[in-house]
């Protein structure tokens, strides 16, 4: 589900540069593939990204 909203919001390519190589603060500067491989939940990491990118949270 995670994967899929990536995706849905951001495209294929974006999500997938987001993913690997956005540092954010808000994932305690770690990318999205870094912070689930540390064992976030893709909850949380979907939260940290929604905030990054300011999506409305009727979106979320």
């Amino acid at each position: 589900m995670f994967w899929e909203q990536m995706e849905s919001r951001f495209g294929s390519r974006q999500a997938d540069t987001i993913a690997r190589d956005q540092v954010m603060r808000q994932l305690d500067g770690q990318t999205v593939v870094q912070a689930l491989a540390a064992g976030w939940s893709a909850q949380a990491v979907w939260l940290a990204v929604c905030e990054a990118y300011e999506i409305p949270l009727a979106e979320r």
